[in-house]
């Protein structure tokens, strides 16, 4: 128990729950961080190598971005001891399992996260007819991996975030150069989203390899290529790497959309952009970010760059169509990241501490109305 409640603190967690069932190998755990101001929304990770603790901080994070993007809900997250990999059937039986693991907590609205997608969110539907976002367009839901939610908010955070950078004078979106660190469905959704207003994508990167080419990758030809089933490496032209090397791109704009942590003290001095923006959850370490940060580059934080898929859900959530959600998206992350640098500029101080104060005060004041604080 006290090695559980060494995460413990004023905001939570409230619940950690453990789910197991070894006649099919499932191992899992559910945290429920705070639901102070609603239902907790968190996606459902299924990865070989997550944790308790990565669990713990993406619920975090999840509570902070609902807080951040002033919806209604608190934040939670489920890791899958697994490989997203699997063959289908055998994926399948292990959501639905998990699905009736986790049938009894209607504090917890489930959701698409790495390694699910919207037909595991129609298996977990199907299976215990219970709150899930993130559905099937055939079945009431918004897809949002197929639209790009998460991507379009980033595209607009970015938009918001280039007068901050100290870009010279007349510097723009067009032309831009961008490296993309995890090309799945956020990382696809940004390039295209990007290309669209003219930036040039120099470099990407997956599991498998990075690829690198300063005149330009071609968006549409790579995103077909990850849609066959391939890797970035199978670009024809281009320079490749491993996959840890895209840090060492030359560009503008480096987005993080994979795994926690890839920017870290031992990488952290080799990034070349003026701009970071987090599309991926807790994908820098603390000390890398204000390292970064005291080195004149701009790290906006990941609960407020890549809000746009939990906004999303919470449209979806409240039966909103499509075109509102993208509406909102657009609204919601251009205002809170004009406002997170307004107030970082003005008080000398980290945007993720501008980004902290705006959650948490929103949060808190939420928990001042409840008998139990964070539930």
């Amino acid at each position: 128990m006290a090695d559980i409640l060494r995460f413990a603190d004023n905001l939570g967690p409230a619940k950690i729950i453990q789910v197991y069932e070894p006649s099919i190998d499932l191992k899992a755990v559910l945290v429920i961080d705070n639901i102070a101001m609603g239902p907790a929304i968190g996606g459902i990770r299924v990865a070989p190598d997550v944790s308790i603790e990565e669990c713990l901080r993406l619920a975090r994070t999840m509570t902070l971005k609902n807080a951040a993007a002033g919806l209604s809900h608190g934040g939670a997250k489920v890791v899958v001891y697994a490989d997203p990999k699997m063959p289908k059937p055998e994926k399948e039986r292990l959501i639905r399992a998990l699905a009736c693991a986790l049938r009894n907590f209607h504090e917890y609205v489930m959701g698409p996260d790495m390694g699910t997608d919207e037909e595991s969110m129609a298996w977990i539907k199907d299976e215990i007819n219970c709150n899930v976002t993130g559905l099937p367009a055939e079945a009431g839901g918004i897809p949002l991996d197929q639209i790009g939610a998460t991507a379009w908010g980033i595209r607009h955070a970015i938009e918001v975030a280039m007068p901050y950078c100290g870009f010279p004078a007349g510097f723009s979106l067009a032309k831009a150069r961008v490296a993309i660190q995890g090309f799945g469905a956020v990382g696809k959704n940004a390039a295209r989203f990007l290309a669209e207003q003219q930036a040039v994508l120099v470099g990407a990167a997956d599991s498998r390899g990075s690829v690198y080419d300063p005149d330009g990758l071609d968006v549409n030809k790579l995103i077909r290529l990850k849609d066959a089933g391939k890797s970035v490496v199978d670009y024809p032209d281009g320079e490749k790497f491993d996959r840890d090397a895209i840090v060492d791109f030359d560009c503008d704009i480096w987005i993080p959309a994979a795994r926690p942590d890839v920017v870290n003290e031992d990488n952290m001095h080799r990034l070349k952009a003026k701009l970071v923006v987090e599309g991926a959850n807790i994908p820098l370490t603390e000390g890398a970010e204000k390292f970064l940060h005291d080195h004149g580059v701009l790290c906006i934080p990941d609960f407020i760059a890549n809000s746009g898929g939990v906004i999303c859900a919470a449209m979806e959530y409240r039966g909103k169509i499509e075109s509102e959600a993208l509406d909102i998206i657009e609204h919601k992350v251009k205002s809170n990241t004009r406002l997170v640098l307004e107030e970082a500029r003005t008080k000398k101080i980290l945007p993720r501490e501008a980004a902290m104060n705006l959650a948490v005060t929103r949060v808190e004041r939420a928990m001042s109305f409840k008998r139990w604080s964070i539930y």
